[in-house]
């Protein structure tokens, strides 16, 4: 039996997608298993829901929601997804996809269809601490993810949740370096990780130190989100 896709879904947000009202579907299962991962219910967890379902929750909303942020867990792994972000199109819907970019052929066939409108794409870490901090050792699969993503002419950013026990002022280094050498101009942003709550490993609170906040790049802005 198929497990089903869909772990839940958030209702409205004002935040998830910049300047449009948007519900959340969080999609169950993920090919990373990032040690600070806020999610590990969804992670591990089994979905609940079939797409119709989201499908009939969406088609309630027309003229309310602007938007649907598909996030997860990873969405891009799930048989038929991109049959499901065909149908979430066709209803008028925005669509914003949150990914860690393991899955170029799907992000690549999205943007050439023109059935996504925003990417969020999650930067990890550099190549060296890939699999010591996802579990997962394609980064070249990331890394095709992100050149895709420059040379088409979709809206993206690049962020990357920052705990300072994986991510070192020496690791950033290395990771503005890589964005720097692959044409990234846009606005990076970081999100500090937040302590106190479950994560897939037990791990040390983060402190974020001054060097690294300070650090910055001569091709690109770097924000930080609290």
């Amino acid at each position: 039996m198929a497990v089903s896709p869909i772990y839940g879904i958030t209702p409205f947000s004002l935040l998830d997608y910049k300047d449009y009202t948007s519900c959340i579907i969080w999609f169950a299962r993920c090919n990373m298993k990032c040690l600070y991962c806020y999610n590990p219910e969804i992670v591990f967890g089994k979905g609940v829901y079939e797409y119709q379902y989201a499908l009939d929750f969406l088609e309630k909303r027309k003229g309310l929601l602007d938007g649907v942020v598909l996030s997860g867990g990873e969405c891009t792994v799930h048989t038929n997804f991109y049959q499901f972000v065909e149908d979430i199109k066709s209803k008028g819907f925005k669509v914003k996809i949150d990914t860690n970019g393991l899955r170029p052929f799907t992000i690549d066939r999205l943007i050439t269809n023109d059935l996504v409108d925003f990417i969020s794409l999650d930067f990890k870490t550099h190549k060296d601490d890939f699999y010591d901090l996802t579990g997962s050792q394609i980064f070249e699969q990331f890394e095709r993810t992100l050149e895709i993503l420059l040379e088409s002419q979709i809206l993206f950013e690049v962020r990357t949740t920052i705990h300072s026990e994986l991510i070192r002022p020496r690791d950033f280094e290395k990771m503005l370096r890589f964005l720097e050498q692959k044409g990234y101009k846009q606005t990076y942003y970081l999100q500090p990780f937040r302590n106190g709550v479950g994560t897939v490993a037990e791990l040390p609170p983060s402190v974020i130190s001054d060097e690294l906040k300070q650090m910055k790049s001569d091709d690109f802005e770097i924000i930080w989100r609290n």
